[in-house]
C-alpha cells in the first residue's frame, strides 16, 4: 500500500476498485470506477434512461461491497418486483468480473423510485453457488435510493454506520462507500470523537458530476488528504460472465424430460440456450439430450443456467 500522492496526475480511465484507509480518521472506504465493463453490461438492452442509471448505481454497488470482505464466489445485489421493475440483478465474482441485467415493463414509473415498487425485494447474496454455500441477507426499500437503503443494511447487519455514494451515466458508474471503523480506528482518531462527522461534511460537498468525471486518486486527494490517506493495490475489474456448458446442461436437466422432449420438438431436433448477461450460445441436438438426461449420476441443477 502507498500514501496518496500530493500531485494531481491525470490518469487513464479504466475499470478497477480502489480500497484505501482514512488513517487520521479511522475510516475505512472503496472507491469503484466503471468505463467498458458498464458499458458492455448497458449496450445488451435499450434500457429507458431511469433504469438504465439504477442498473449502473447496482453494478457498481456490487464491486464496491466487495471491497472489504474475503470474497469466495460471488456477490449479488438482487431485486425483485410484480410491479414494472420485475427484476434487477448485478453481480461481481472474486475475479473481478461483472455482470448484470434488468427486466421491466412498461411504462416505468418517473422517478423510478425503489420504496414504491409494489412488493418489491431486494437481497445480497455471497458465496459459492458450485460448493453451495451462501449467505443472503435482506435489504429493506424504505428510500428512494439505492444507497441511502445499502446503507440502513449495514447500519443493521454491522451495526457500523456507513456513508455511500453511487452514480452512473452513459459513461461511467461509479460507487464511492465509506465506513467507520470498531473503536473509531486508528491511533490518531482514538481521541477523535468528531473525525466521523468530520469525514461525512467532507464527504456532503461531493457532487455527482465530479464524482462521475474525476480519476479515484484524484478525487480521494482533493477529498480527504487532511485525513492521511492511504492507498492500498487497485483492484481491476471487467465485464465477464461465469454461464459455461456445464451449467446450462444441468439447468435442462432440472427441466425434465417432459420439457426437454418439447423443445426439441419445437425447435427441429436442437435445442438453443442464450445466455441473457453474455449472449454466449448454447446448442443441444437429440443426441446430447438424451446423453444428458441419461446421465443419473449428475449433480443436481445450481438453478439456472447463469
Amino acid at each position: 500500500m502507498e500514501n496518496l500522492p500530493v500531485e494531481d496526475v491525470n490518469l487513464p480511465v479504466q475499470d478497477v476498485l480502489h480500497r484505501f484507509l482514512l488513517e487520521r480518521a479511522g475510516v475505512r472506504g472503496a472507491l469503484v470506477r466503471l468505463g467498458p465493463a458498464w458499458r458492455e453490461v448497458a449496450a445488451r438492452a435499450e434500457y429507458p434512461l431511469p433504469l438504465r442509471g439504477l442498473l449502473g448505481e447496482a453494478l457498481a454497488a456490487s464491486a464496491l461491497l466487495t471491497g472489504n470482505i474475503k470474497l469466495d464466489g460471488a456477490l449479488s445485489l438482487e431485486l425483485k418486483s410484480s410491479g414494472a421493475l420485475r427484476l434487477l440483478f448485478a453481480e461481481c465474482n472474486d475475479q473481478g468480473h461483472l455482470r448484470g441485467l434488468a427486466r421491466w415493463n412498461e411504462p416505468l414509473p418517473a422517478p423510478l423510485a425503489l420504496d414504491a415498487l409494489s412488493d418489491a425485494i431486494m437481497a445480497i447474496t455471497i458465496g459459492n453457488v458450485d460448493r453451495g454455500q451462501r449467505y443472503q441477507g435482506l435489504v429493506e426499500l424504505r428510500h428512494a435510493g439505492l444507497a441511502d437503503s445499502l446503507e440502513d443494511y449495514f447500519v443493521k447487519s454491522e451495526q457500523l454506520p456507513a456513508r455511500i455514494m453511487l452514480a452512473a451515466d452513459g459513461e461511467h458508474a461509479v460507487g464511492l462507500m465509506l465506513q467507520k471503523l470498531p473503536g473509531e480506528g486508528g491511533i490518531d482518531a482514538v481521541h477523535d470523537e468528531d473525525a466521523w462527522n468530520r469525514v461525512l461534511q467532507l464527504t456532503a460537498t461531493l457532487g455527482v458530476e465530479e464524482l462521475l468525471g474525476v480519476a479515484p486518486e484524484q478525487l480521494l486527494y482533493r477529498l480527504y488528504h487532511e485525513e492521511s490517506v492511504r492507498l492500498f493495490e487497485p483492484r481491476p475489474l471487467a465485464f465477464g460472465c461465469s454461464c459455461s456448458r456445464e451449467r446450462v446442461t444441468a439447468m435442462l436437466r432440472s427441466l425434465g424430460r417432459e420439457e426437454v422432449e418439447a423443445a426439441l420438438l419445437a425447435r427441429d431436433n436442437e435445442i438453443e440456450v442464450i445466455c441473457e448477461f453474455c449472449a454466449q450460445r448454447y446448442h443441444f441436438d437429440r443426441i446430447d439430450a438424451e446423453h444428458l438426461l441419461s446421465d443419473s449420476a449428475a449433480p443436481a441443477a445450481p438453478g439456472t443456467a447463469q
